[in-house]
């Protein structure tokens, strides 16, 4: 008999048993509108269904256990996409990242070729304390080979992780040493930072780049614009691009930072009195009077479009790229008794002008996730005639400019998906993660003389030049069987150039190095300093 379980094959029975799991869940958490008889009586019904498959179903490996597992996310599916089920595992992921620190070694890898690469130590850290290095190759982990096909990143993950103070021993490969390196690392609470860049775009202008709104964003979000303020910003680009959201309440506090008193901010609104609210900003912000952009993309949402969609709303500043994804919707976290939990949509949230910007998905899961790909498709991200306006839902913003609402947050400028530089060459070589894999070589080749840089300008003055650095690269690449192939490469050289230095300098400085050199070439970017110049001190805007 195959010991491999095939869980397609209980899919009738999951299918039957949802139905029975969606009671259970009911009485998980307390249903307060259910009278005490409709409970006892769905109870016991419910076990005596179970019990029946226990004890008389004719595999007898099916465990009831997993069959309500599997039903609770076919369940939540047939309510709306967001609604979710997470495992006690899961969500104790999802919680270390939204808290901003988790207790690990305090590296960032990637799987290149099969090999754990190490990115970047965090300064200070475990890791670091013990003496590893950003190139290093991790091939053990307690003795056992993490080398090959069969290695998982989130099983590496979980490896690495674990309660602070526990050890974990791990085996290093370095280049220019023979031997298999040992560590034992004493695990650590490492920060996780949500602003990943701060820093002066030209004389004026502060950049912040925010990928996610964290426990702890809104004060290394304000700290950053303190920072550049002190460095003569009198105008900020608040970058969130990517960004999927987190906090509702890390957004509202982060936008009352440049609104005068009383503007709403957002709105909430459910099956109940009780999920209504209202947030206004307390005039207390510290950025009133400085011009704004904001830049989005279509992976852009939920908290990042309550901040997006205020400022638009109010006419504080411009909001500057393509469609936002589009999640009008609030979760509401139920905790079982297990220690898993379900983030059950309680309401919708809705923008100052009255806009909800959660998209449509009546058309079921499958569509809604194929929405960004048929984005893609239809011209949308290249063109703004594209753009899907439902021209039935006419919103004003405090000034009448005209909004709409049905499906993100559109925005005052856009700007379409810039594929200057893009070849088949560049396809090849970032799609077999050669870029990051020279980048890396290059760095542990030269790290002592890389390392006595002050700052990422001064790397850049120092690396060789263009022509050099690429030829390197491109016989590198044909090394590796991507062959040169010049016509495409000479289309991508400025791309290609420029993403070899930011990794460089990322591998040197961390995360905040590399932003600077890739937006050296960003059109968004390039358009909102336009944008900023050309209003000068119009702000707020009335005139787009």
């Amino acid at each position: 008999m195959n010991n491999r379980r095939d869980y397609t094959a209980w899919y009738p029975l999951v299918i039957a048993i949802s139905v029975i799991a969606g009671i259970m869940l009911g009485i998980f958490m307390g249903n307060p509108f259910s009278n005490g008889k409709y409970s006892s009586q769905s109870d016991r019904k419910l076990n005596t269904i179970l019990n029946l498959i226990s004890q008389e179903y004719v595999d007898d490996s099916i465990k009831t256990s997993d069959l309500i597992e599997m039903s609770i996310p076919a369940i939540l599916a047939n309510l709306d996409p967001h609604s979710s089920y997470l495992t006690a595992k899961e969500l104790v992921a999802a919680q270390e990242e939204l808290n901003g620190s988790f207790s690990g070694i305090g590296v960032s890898f990637q799987l290149m070729n099969d090999t754990i690469v190490v990115l970047e130590v965090i300064p200070g850290g475990p890791s670091d304390r013990a003496g590893l290095m950003a190139g290093d190759k991790i091939v053990t982990i307690e003795d056992s080979s993490y080398v090959g096909s069969q290695v998982d990143a989130n099983q590496v993950r979980e490896k690495l992780r674990g309660t602070k103070g526990t050890k974990v021993k791990v085996g290093i490969s370095r280049e220019g040493n023979g031997k298999l390196l040992s560590f034992v690392i004493t695990r650590g609470d490492i920060p996780m930072n949500s602003v990943d860049a701060g820093y002066m775009i030209d004389k004026t202008t502060g950049y912040v780049k925010v990928s996610q709104f964290g426990r702890n964003t809104y004060n290394e979000f304000v700290n950053a614009l303190n920072s550049l303020k002190n460095e003569g910003a009198k105008r900020f680009m608040v970058d969130l691009r990517g960004n999927g959201g987190g906090y509702l309440e890390i957004a509202i506090l982060m936008v009352n930072e440049f609104l005068p008193a009383n503007r709403l901010i957002v709105s909430t609104k459910g099956r109940y009195r009780r999920d209504e609210t209202t947030a206004y900003s307390d005039g207390r912000g510290q950025f009133q009077d400085e011009e704004l952009v904001v830049l989005i993309d279509e992976f852009s949402a939920s908290a990042s479009e309550i901040f997006a969609g205020a400022i638009q709303d109010n006419d504080r500043g411009l909001i500057i790229g393509c469609r936002s994804f589009g999640k009008g919707l609030v979760q509401k976290q139920f905790d079982l008794p297990d220690k898993s939990a379900i983030r059950l949509t309680i309401a919708k949230y809705y923008t100052p002008s009255g806009r909800c910007i959660q998209k449509p998905y009546d058309h079921g899961e499958s569509a809604y996730q194929k929405d960004i790909l048929d984005r893609y498709s239809n011209g949308e991200l290249y063109s703004k005639d594209s753009i899907k306006i439902d021209r039935s839902k006419i919103f004003e913003t405090t000034t009448g400019r005209k909004v709409y609402g049905g499906g993100g947050i559109i925005p005052d400028i856009f700007v379409p998906r810039d594929t200057t530089g893009y070849s088949s060459y560049y396809a090849a070589v970032l799609g077999a993660g050669l870029i990051q894999e020279y980048s890396l070589k290059y760095v542990t080749e030269h790290r002592a003389s890389l390392s006595k840089m002050g700052d990422y300008k001064q790397l850049l003055r120092n690396l060789p030049a263009n022509d050099d650095i690429l030829n390197d690269f491109v016989n590198y690449a044909a090394g590796k069987g991507v062959p040169a192939r010049w016509y495409y490469i000479h289309q991508s050289q400025d791309l290609l150039t420029s993403l070899l230095k930011a990794l460089i300098a990322r591998d040197i400085f961390g995360q905040s190095a590399y932003y600077p050199i890739v937006n050296r070439s960003d059109k968004t970017i390039e358009t909102a300093l336009k944008a900023l110049n050309k209003h000068k001190a119009a702000f707020p805007i009335t005139n787009y």
